[in-house]
This record gives structure tokens, C-alpha cells and sequence, in this order.
């Protein structure tokens, strides 16, 4: 049976998720169809919090077997993102089976460990520049992920001056190519987050 995937991701750049969510689902040998709307180019507003999101994608319409919820730790424990998520299916989908996705304390947290990943997105794929990048175990403690990624990118490039300014406007799609780029079986395999995230959808999965 193909288990029908709603995914809903904290933002827009974000949806590079769904690769991962298909390729673990191949991984188990789970057939699945992920749907991910862009709830953005609705007419009305729709709001930020995860019973707007999920409420939005009821209306919609649609039949799915499973919920794929994004939303970043942030500076708070974990847990509260993942009641959190599970107060907000109670609320609006009750029947809905779901999966939370908390990255600690950013997403960007997951792309900070791949150096040839890194090297390669900033252009500079040959580069010998030493990034310094933080163990798999240590970088969930990193205060702000998404800023060091920035400072990351920008000594993998090389780059100076408008070379460098450049660089930075691109951020959000360089972000999204290392999503795109992320080992499943790579260093972020011994992230605890990303752990919790795969064994999470597994077990789901295997649940039908």
C-alpha cells in the first residue's frame, strides 16, 4: 500500500525535506507519494503556526495517511516543539497520524558537516582553506547554526569584496543545494536530531 505523505515545512526553503522523506521511505521499502503545498501563494493569508498550516491543508482537501511536520528547536528544547506539533494534529486533524521534524537548533545545524558538500556549493569545490567545521555531535550546541553557515560558505568561496556580497544574496539558494546535497548515510547520520527524525519516520512508515 502507498502511504500518502503530507508534508508541511516551517518555511518555503525547507521543502528539500521531501527528497529525504522519499529516499528514507525507498530505504524501507515503503512506497510513498509526498505532497508539500506552497501555502504562501493562497489568496488569504495563511499564519505561521502549525495549526494554521495544517488547518489550510485540510480545507485544501486531499486523503493522506501521514503528516510530516517541520518546525525548528530554536532556542528551546525540543520537546516543546514536538507537543507543540502533536497539540496542534490533536486540535485540527485528529485522525491523522504524524511525524515531527525538529531540527536543534536550526536545519541549517544538518548542513554544517559536509565539507565537500560545502566546498563545491560555495564554488570553490578544489579549495584547501581549513573550515573548521564542528563534530556531529557538538554542532546541535551551536548557537546560531544558519550564521555560521553564512561565515562557512563564505571562506569555502574564497571570495572578497562584491564577489563575496554576491555570495551572500545567494544564500538562501546555496541553503538549498546543500539540502539537496545531504548524505542520509553522512555525518549528519550521527546528529541525535536527525537520528530522532529518521527513526521517527520509520517507525511510521512501517505502520502504514
Amino acid at each position: 500500500m502507498t502511504v500518502r505523505v503530507l508534508f508541511l515545512s516551517e518555511g518555503s526553503s525547507d521543502q528539500g525535506l521531501v527528497a529525504h522523506v522519499e529516499g528514507i521511505a525507498a530505504d524501507q521499502g515503503v512506497p510513498v507519494t509526498v505532497s508539500a503545498p506552497d501555502l504562501r501563494w493562497l489568496r488569504s493569508a495563511v499564519g505561521h503556526s502549525v495549526p494554521d498550516k495544517l488547518r489550510t491543508a485540510r480545507e485544501l482537501g486531499g486523503v493522506y495517511d501521514l503528516a510530516v511536520v517541520q518546525r525548528d528547536a530554536d532556542n528551546g528544547p525540543p520537546q516543546t516543539r514536538r507537543t507543540e506539533i502533536a497539540e496542534a494534529v490533536r486540535e485540527v486533524w485528529p485522525r491523522l497520524a504524524h511525524v515531527p521534524v525538529v531540527p536543534v537548533r536550526m536545519l541549517e545545524a544538518w548542513l554544517l558537516l559536509d565539507e565537500q558538500a560545502i566546498r563545491e556549493v560555495a564554488g570553490n569545490p578544489r579549495g584547501r582553506v581549513p573550515l573548521d567545521l564542528p563534530k556531529a555531535t557538538a554542532v546541535e550546541r551551536i548557537a546560531d547554526p544558519k550564521q555560521r553557515l553564512k561565515e562557512t560558505l563564505a571562506k569555502a568561496s574564497g571570495c572578497k569584496g562584491r564577489r563575496l556580497a554576491e555570495l551572500q544574496q545567494r544564500f538562501p539558494r546555496n541553503r538549498h543545494r546543500l539540502l539537496d546535497l545531504l548524505d542520509r548515510n553522512g555525518p549528519v547520520s550521527a546528529v541525535p536530531s536527525w537520528q530522532t527524525f529518521v527513526s521517527d519516520l520509520t517507525s511510521a512508515l512501517r505502520r502504514g
